[in-house]
């Protein structure tokens, strides 16, 4: 069954959490499709994965590639799942599918700094209840590590 996982980022960047995430992923075998709600963002994000560290990248691709199907990881602004992605990530206001089944995880990443992205957050979070799903919710403690919250902060 799918988890729908919620980060609440407070006090954070995306650009600071996502590249950990992708890596855990995988880290695990799972490829990753990371869904942006504007070309802009995945443009930006595209950017950032190649050079977040100076020691490091994550391979990946975009929706507008030739190859995208080959890739461990594909940034897209489309809902389609173009690498037969185990893991899609939301960012920057995509929204939840509507067929979640074909992933094993959907992870929605908020800013809860933006009082239009936590109501998105809340009103996905209701939805994903009303589906089915289960569902977890995460908070970064005062070191940054990521905390399973009882009950759903959204």
């Amino acid at each position: 069954m799918t988890e729908v996982l919620f980060y609440h980022l407070q006090d954070m960047r995306l650009e600071a959490v996502l590249p950990p995430l992708i890596e855990k992923s995988l880290e695990r075998g799972w490829r990753v499709v990371v869904q942006a709600g504007s070309e802009e963002r995945a443009e930006a994000l595209d950017s950032h994965l190649w050079t977040y560290r100076d020691d490091s990248f994550l391979p990946h691709g975009t929706w507008r590639e030739s190859d995208a199907a080959e890739q461990p990881v594909v940034l897209t602004v489309r809902d389609d799942n173009p690498n037969d992605a185990t893991v899609r990530f939301l960012v920057d206001g995509a929204t939840v599918p509507e067929d979640c089944t074909a992933y094993q995880r959907i992870v929605l990443i908020f800013d809860g700094d933006d009082d239009g992205a936590l109501q998105a957050a809340r009103a996905a979070w209701t939805d994903c209840k009303a589906r089915g799903y289960e569902q977890t919710y995460w908070q970064a403690d005062e070191r940054g590590r990521w905390q399973r919250k009882d009950g759903g902060g959204t």
